[in-house]
């Protein structure tokens, strides 16, 4: 599969593979938070376009496109790939991504904020994208929670994309069964039940050893609840392709 970024600027465009790191996991007592597998590995699940120059921009509660301004520390960056706009109104942000991406016939992009990446008074919205015919570009919009100043830094994520199928779920048969019905699954979330709650009472009680392993890596190491390993293709890092030049170099449009 080929996933094709065609800027719109002499600029390189904003992307890059997504980052695994984020500060407020960083500052978890000894990073405790990357120990969920899940959560770091959605961190690192595509990629991601970043602010090209810092800003402040606020909002005053009102609906009208000025009751959204923007400050920026480079003024001269204004309406450059990566940099925000106020003109929609209704308390939202819009951001320039300044490409057009390009995906096989069948993919969507899946455009959304920056994941596991919280920020206080605005979120990023999400959108998808028919990025195999659409000849038009896109914008990534966020929306103040509440009135006030938010703070964007130059290389701070503002936006995170992936593909995915458009007929996903057309493909997708939905069940409920009780898990009984499926003994192997059954017998191992028996097992992991009851080493859970083994664990979780030797933490309790001041168990040493249970102390000095701090969690359980059953999941996070690809191991069944029995200790058997699990399937061959399990994953704790995902690694993103960055974007590069193709045989006929993209960026040559003119400058805004």
């Amino acid at each position: 599969m080929k996933l094709i970024c065609h800027p719109l600027t002499a600029e390189a465009p904003p992307i890059r593979p997504a980052e695994p790191r984020r500060q407020w996991m960083d500052d978890t007592p000894e990073s405790f938070a990357y120990r969920c597998l899940p959560l770091a590995v959605a961190n690192q699940h595509g990629w991601e376009v970043y602010a090209t120059t810092g800003f402040t921009a606020r909002w005053t509660g009102g609906e009208r496109v000025e009751d959204v301004s923007v400050v920026m520390d480079d003024p001269m960056r204004m309406n450059y790939p990566g940099t925000p706009l106020a003109n929609f109104g209704s308390g939202i942000l819009t951001f320039e991504m300044g490409f057009l991406l390009r995906t096989p016939p069948g993919w969507n992009i899946f455009v959304t904020g920056p994941l596991n990446h919280p920020k206080d008074g605005i979120m990023g919205l999400s959108g998808v994208i028919e990025t195999d015919w659409s000849p038009y570009s896109f914008t990534m919009n966020w929306r103040f929670t509440r009135p006030g100043e938010v703070r964007f830094e130059s290389g701070e994520p503002i936006a995170h994309l992936f593909p995915v199928r458009r007929d996903l779920f057309e493909r997708v048969d939905t069940e409920i069964r009780p898990l009984h019905t499926d003994r192997k699954a059954y017998d191992q979330m028996a097992i992991w039940r009851e080493s859970r709650s083994d664990f979780a009472g030797r933490l309790k009680s001041g168990d040493k050893a249970a102390a000095e392993e701090k969690w359980q890596k059953g999941y996070y190491r690809g191991l069944m609840p029995d200790g058997s390993k699990g399937p061959t293709d399990h994953k704790t890092k995902y690694r993103p392709k960055p974007f590069a030049p193709g045989q006929a170099s993209p960026g040559k449009g003119g400058k805004r």
